[in-house]
């Protein structure tokens, strides 16, 4: 018997377009001799699923499972490739929770947790040679007076984001304290991504995305870092996804020493946020001091055959396809909180 895997894509934000690329790409290097693989999407107007080419159906959403032609389909693992929301924060793995679904992905908590970029800062804060940059995590009621705050306690520039969102969409770097504002009503009107805003101290030097995964064997493995160089300002939406204008290194040029000090700090950004699964890490390395200051974390990054993760599973010498495999044995392993 194959195992049933429901590979989960769609999403209620902007990012629902990078989903469906994403799990294309997954969908083409699944082992389908190991994994009947249907095809579950998560949007505003449904839910829907399919198998191959056939039509879609309607998904029950009382035991997460679809009918086709005639036969009522259960599964045995989600393999969750949506971006955003309701993917990447929690609110699908607490569901999967709840009926006893296995999923490749970080646990309700963890998901819900790191999709809030400021309260994630004050977590990983601690840990040995990490740094994060000085910031501001403005709310709503923080419309009016926002600006005070900022200059209050930040230096320019600033970078100004969505505090739960993903792709950099709403975000904007500042250089003069009279673009504040516009940045601030972009970030805090952002479809869906929150009424909170983030604001950051500009930090000057190399950008770096890294991704980290733990195997069926229960071993962190840690895979090649990427460099990002942009002829944007920075990375931003367009940057990520309009060809030419990022220029991305894999595996990074990085010496000995910097790439066991990454790879320390990032298995312990997972084990202290208690991730599963593969997540990745974005990170500078100051340019005047060789520190590593933490960005974000990613519990659902993009998986295109461009993108981060796919070219560092290269890069590692891995296939996608036993990655993927990968990520799927091991979440079957992990008993599901409500079994």
């Amino acid at each position: 018997m194959k195992t049933k895997v429901a590979l989960i894509t769609g999403g209620f934000t902007g990012e629902a377009e990078v989903s469906y690329k994403s799990s294309a790409f997954v969908y083409s290097q699944l082992d389908k001799s190991k994994y009947d693989v249907y095809i579950i999407d998560i949007t505003n107007d449904g839910w829907y699923g399919s198998f191959g080419e056939g039509d879609k159906t309607t998904v029950e959403k009382a035991d997460f499972s679809i009918h086709i032609n005639g036969e009522k389909i259960c599964f045995d693992v989600a393999l969750i490739i949506l971006h955003g929301t309701p993917g990447e924060d929690g609110r699908l793995q607490g569901y999967f929770d709840m009926i006893g679904l296995p999923y490749t992905s970080c646990g309700a908590l963890t998901s819900a947790l790191t999709m809030n970029k400021g309260y994630t800062k004050s977590i990983v804060a601690d840990i040995p040679e990490i740094n994060v940059a000085r910031s501001v995590l403005l709310f709503e009621n923080h419309r009016k007076d926002g600006i005070q705050l900022v200059e209050e306690k930040l230096q320019l520039p600033y970078f100004v984001k969505p505090n739960a969102g993903g792709s950099s969409i709403g975000m904007t770097k500042v250089k003069e304290s009279a673009q504040l504002q516009e940045a601030l009503d972009k970030a805090f009107d952002a479809e869906n991504t929150g009424q909170q805003v983030l604001v950051e101290e500009f930090v000057q030097g190399r950008e770096f995305s890294q991704g980290i995964f733990r195997n069926a064997k229960g071993e962190l493995i840690v895979l090649p870092a990427t460099e990002v160089r942009t002829t944007r300002e920075f990375f931003d939406f367009e940057a990520k996804y309009v060809p030419g204008l990022t220029e991305e290194i894999t595996p990074a040029d990085l010496n000995a020493e910097q790439r066991d000090r990454a790879a320390r700090i990032i298995k312990e950004i997972y084990v202290r946020l208690d991730c599963k699964g593969m997540v990745r890490v974005d990170f500078f390395i100051e340019n005047a001091t060789e520190k590593f200051y933490f960005i974000e974390i990613n519990t659902i990054p993009g998986q295109t055959a461009q993108s981060f993760i796919p070219q560092q599973v290269r890069a590692y010498g891995m296939k996608e396809s036993d990655f993927y495999s990968e990520l799927i044995e091991t979440a079957l392993k992990i008993i599901p909180k409500g079994a």
